[in-house]
């Protein structure tokens, strides 16, 4: 059995704790078996089943690229000009995404055709499929961490626009957009709360009881 130390346990909320999304990234390229190590290790996540569904897929090809840029200044704006006054002020100021300096792009999708797993313990609740591409990702997210490397999620994109760009299958549910590399600037606390967009609401989990 492997025993975790407290040592090991203060370095993992460490870990746990700088695990922040990156906007501003350098141009530095990643070394290839280093990219490798982190998405060999979020295979080792839990998923429904067993059933693994997770799909990373690299954006390399410029035009491509372009594309997604595209879609996020769009969707972008449209958010921006959903919010009043001040508010509308503070979001345009907001640096949301680091797709044009990441050196890597990763989409992350789910495959809801898979048969991995025969279809154990998402008969009730299918979405689990999706959470379990969650816990890919999170768990990607820490190794890259550990490494030295960022990680920032993109989420204002059009769904249907990124799938067609990439070209994958029609059965896979597009989870999350990632820019990969290695940072800027360093942070203990999240850029949202640097810029005054949301305080955090405290470190203590509230437990409901019934």
């Amino acid at each position: 059995m492997v025993s975790f130390d407290a040592a090991f346990r203060q370095t993992l909320a460490e870990l746990f704790a700088w695990r922040r999304d990156v906007r501003r990234f350098r141009p530095d390229p990643v070394d290839e078996s280093l990219l490798r190590a982190c998405l060999d290790l979020a295979t080792l996540s839990p998923s429904v089943g067993n059933s693994q569904p997770w799909r990373f897929v690299r954006v390399s090809d410029p035009a491509r690229r372009a594309r997604v840029i595209a879609s996020f200044e769009r969707c972008n704006a449209q958010a921006a000009a959903g919010y009043e006054a001040e508010r509308r002020e503070a979001y345009v100021r907001l640096k949301l995404a680091g797709l044009r300096d990441a050196p890597i792009h990763l989409a992350v999708f789910c495959d809801e055709d898979t048969a991995t797993g025969h279809g154990l313990g998402r008969a009730t609740m299918p979405e689990m499929l999706r959470y379990s591409v969650v816990t890919a990702i999170q768990t990607f997210w820490l190794a890259a961490r550990a490494q030295g490397l960022g990680v920032g999620w993109v989420s204002i994109l059009e769904p249907d626009m990124v799938c067609e760009t990439l070209a994958v299958p029609c059965a896979w549910h597009l989870v999350s957009y990632l820019c990969v590399g290695y940072p800027v600037e360093e942070h203990a606390d999240p850029e949202l709360v640097r810029h005054g967009w949301q305080a955090r609401l405290g470190t203590g989990m509230p437990l409901i009881e019934r």
